[in-house]
């Protein structure tokens, strides 16, 4: 007996179901979730969006999320993909503390002229422009390692050893040996630089050692270097002090371009100190090391042609190497460049040369007893807190974009997530859906082989 029998229709309890092995559906069978439109091929599974089929949103192509990226957050990722700070440095701690400095030097300017008006005329005028210009280049030598992040504190000994050696030497022709003098400087900064970079260590400590090399060096030399060239820079010191201020104010000005702030301060440390910082900040650290030691060599050749004699035999020159590094590096911290590297401002370091200079020079015309030494050390202090205000200040300022709440991100193709293959059919048709005496999860129909699975 057949079971589609036509003598069992109309019975109770008779219910007529389907014959899937035609390949037919019924247009009253359930779709799971199909909407008529779809298109059904053997060997496919029809899309619908109620599968959460991808659309454009999905795939990261909708225009509402592929915002284009401002020219801001572009130089971010460029300027320092790992570690950069998202935005621009403040500069406003910096004018500030600058006008402070302004003011400081007005007022010793005007207390030294009350104390002693022949200081600011003739050959007294001449010795303080010269004593700020050989100050502030030994300031900016340390000012720009610091920015670099690899602080050189060799430059002082530096520059006594480049006097020593040009007065030694300057009956060969003051041009030539001060040539030499410079090569003679710039391959002890690539010493200073290989040992930084090569070994990623801290420029201070590399440094510090080359310079007590240094100081055992010139406390060997016995002997009054005179120079016997006939130059006298005294002629030219309204020259020499503008040329330092130019080279001063321009590399400043330089340094407030922000690939070059973060290209120059790359090697500032981050997270993990020792962690190398790539070839691009080792060779820029490099290069301002060897470039500290050329501008310590200039200061040097000066002082030897401002006091036309250098005498290491009593240790004046040893001290004054390690007096000089306190000074300029105080100068360099006082004005406003962070010791932690790469900030700084624009003006404050010659504005801390001339406070430093006027203020030695001041005291001297009042009798007043002012070591070198205790005046470097209350300079390296007062520059400490001066770059804690300048590490909390200059700090790009957060914005929403930068705390993530609107940031830009690349699109992306997000993998759809696949739908769940445990489906069960809606309760509204579980009386429709009859187990066979086979069993299995689709009755025995075979709906898995035949609509394929996903």
């Amino acid at each position: 007996m057949a079971y589609d029998d036509s003598r069992f229709r109309g019975e109770p309890g008779f219910r007529e179901e389907p014959d899937f092995r035609s390949g037919g559906v019924p247009e009253d069978a359930p779709t799971l979730g199909v909407s008529n439109q779809s298109v059904y091929t053997p060997g496919s599974y029809p899309v619908s969006p109620a599968y959460g089929a991808p659309s454009e949103s999905t795939l990261g192509l909708s225009a509402s999320r592929r915002r284009t990226p401002t020219a801001q957050q572009l130089g971010d990722v460029f300027d320092d993909p790992e570690h950069g700070e998202p935005g621009r440095d403040r500069l406003a701690v910096h004018a500030l503390w600058e006008m402070v400095l302004l003011l400081a030097a007005a007022a010793l300017l005007y207390l030294l002229h009350d104390a002693s008006p022949a200081a600011l005329r003739g050959t007294e005028l001449q010795s303080l422009l010269l004593s700020g210009a050989e100050l502030g280049l030994v300031a900016m030598a340390v000012g720009l390692t610091l920015r670099a992040g690899a602080p050189n504190l060799a430059v002082g000994p530096i520059a006594f050893a480049a006097a020593l050696f040009f007065a030694s030497n300057s009956d060969r022709g003051l041009a030539m040996t001060a040539a030499i003098t410079g090569l003679i400087s710039v391959g002890v900064g690539v010493v200073i630089a290989v040992l930084v970079v090569a070994f990623h260590v801290p420029g201070w400590a590399a440094s510090f050692g080359v310079a007590l090399a240094l100081v055992s060096w010139i406390a060997d030399q016995r002997d009054q270097k005179i120079v016997t060239g006939a130059y006298d820079p005294h002629h030219h010191a309204l020259w020499w002090a503008l040329a330092v201020l130019v080279v001063a104010v321009g590399g400043a000005a330089l340094g407030l371009i922000r690939s070059v702030r973060r290209s120059v301060g790359r090697f500032r440390p981050v997270h993990d100190p020792a962690d190398r910082r790539g070839g691009g900040a080792a060779t820029v650290t490099g290069l301002s090391i060897a470039g500290s030691a050329l501008l310590a060599a200039m200061a040097g050749v000066l002082i030897a042609l401002d006091e036309r004699s250098v005498a290491a035999a009593d240790g004046s020159a040893s001290i004054g190497g390690l007096t000089l590094t306190g000074l300029a590096l105080g100068a360099a911290l006082a004005g406003g460049t962070s010791a932690y590297g790469r900030r700084g401002g624009l003006f404050g370091t010659i504005l801390a040369v001339a406070v430093i200079t006027l203020l030695l020079r001041y005291t001297a015309a009042e009798g007043w007893s002012l070591p070198p030494f205790a005046l470097g050390a209350g300079a390296i202090a007062l520059g400490l807190v001066v770059t804690r205000l300048v590490e909390t200040f200059g700090r790009p300022r957060i914005t929403p974009d930068d705390a993530g709440e609107d940031s830009w991100t690349p699109p992306s193709i997000t993998a759809q997530a696949e739908p769940d293959n445990d489906w069960s059919p809606p309760s509204s048709h579980t009386g429709s859906w009859p187990s066979s005496p086979g069993g299995g999860a689709d009755g025995g129909w075979g709906v898995e082989e035949r609509w394929g699975t996903r």
